[in-house]
């Protein structure tokens, strides 16, 4: 019997993202191909070290055990998705071993990018750290995030699961982010959300991202409601430069879809980072570089491409 997608988060991550892979990268850049298969086969054993997104995934896998069968239907499936070939990746699939971290399925694509199978695999969202593969992902209309170098969350100590996103671009589309783009007016973006304050949002590229993301904190509310001892890992906060009266109309159009947040922070123009650095996200979602700057030196920080901040097509 097919093993179905259709009824779970499906995340999909490069090894870019999972690990540190600055060292052998530096082979392949400075010494070829040839010397790189040579340095991965020595090294085959070694385990690489934990890269930006590693807690994030090691953290959202250990949801499974919310489900009453977490090995025939987890909550969650993480696929690798690789530009390496089956026999360079094999050091990546025996890191993930070593971690012990449930991902067991792959695909090995040698020098090409392998976005284009996000739909066939239902995934929600792909981390990667290689720009042009998320950027040309997002202008397929695919929901994708550039990793960046960034700050780790190092908290061992728990098993508790934060992910921040900002709004605009990155869970609703560009649509009123454009208005403050082209006028520059806070006044205006403004009297355009007032004006608009019942009608949703349309989607942005990580909405469905956040609605399953939210179908798990049902089910985890639910474990709560009939364990009085187990406490809540989940938690989604969003942190955007929205301020009252703005607000109002985001948090309508996450009724409006369905979801309940944690948190929200409507900071109005303060510095995200200053936030960011008390809440402790394991992983920020943000589509403006700017932000992203300060972000990443606090907390691991994805860039979201995409909309009227991000006008470039991709290159690759």
């Amino acid at each position: 019997m097919p093993y179905d997608l259709d009824t779970r988060l499906v995340i999909g991550v490069a090894s870019s993202a999972m690990f540190d892979l600055s060292e052998s990268d530096s082979v392949f850049r400075s010494k070829g191909e040839e010397e790189y298969r040579k340095f991965q086969e020595l090294h085959l054993n070694d385990p690489l070290s934990k890269g930006i997104a590693f807690s994030f995934i090691r953290r959202l896998l250990s949801l499974n055990n919310l489900s009453n069968d977490p090995k025939g239907d987890p909550l969650v499936e993480v696929i690798l998705l690789s530009r390496n070939d089956p026999d360079t990746g094999l050091r990546v699939m025996k890191s993930i071993e070593y971690y012990g971290i449930q991902m067991t399925r792959a695909i090995f694509m040698q020098g090409r990018a392998p976005f284009e199978y996000i739909p066939a695999l239902n995934i929600s969202l792909f981390l990667s750290a290689n720009q042009s593969d998320v950027t040309a992902a997002i202008h397929s209309g695919f929901a994708a995030g550039q990793v960046l170098n960034s700050s780790i969350v190092d908290d061992e100590q728990d098993d508790a699961l934060r992910i921040a996103f900002d709004f605009d671009g990155v869970i609703a589309d560009d649509e009123s982010e454009s208005v403050m783009y082209r006028t520059n007016d806070v006044d205006q973006f403004h009297e355009h959300e007032v004006r608009n304050v019942m009608r949703a949002h349309n989607p942005g590229p990580l909405k469905e991202f956040l609605v399953r993301v939210s179908k798990i904190q049902a089910v985890e509310e639910a474990r709560r409601k009939g364990d009085s001892s187990y406490h809540n890992r989940l938690r989604v906060s969003i942190v955007t430069a929205r301020n009252a009266p703005s607000h109002e109309r985001a948090l309508n159009t996450l009724k409006g879809w369905g979801v309940m947040v944690n948190d929200a922070f409507f900071l109005g123009g303060i510095e995200k980072s200053k936030v960011l650095a008390v809440l402790r996200p394991h992983i920020f979602f943000d589509d403006q570089s700017g932000h992203l700057k300060a972000a990443s030196s606090v907390v691991p920080s994805v860039h979201i491409p995409f909309g009227i901040r991000n006008p470039d097509p991709p290159t690759i």
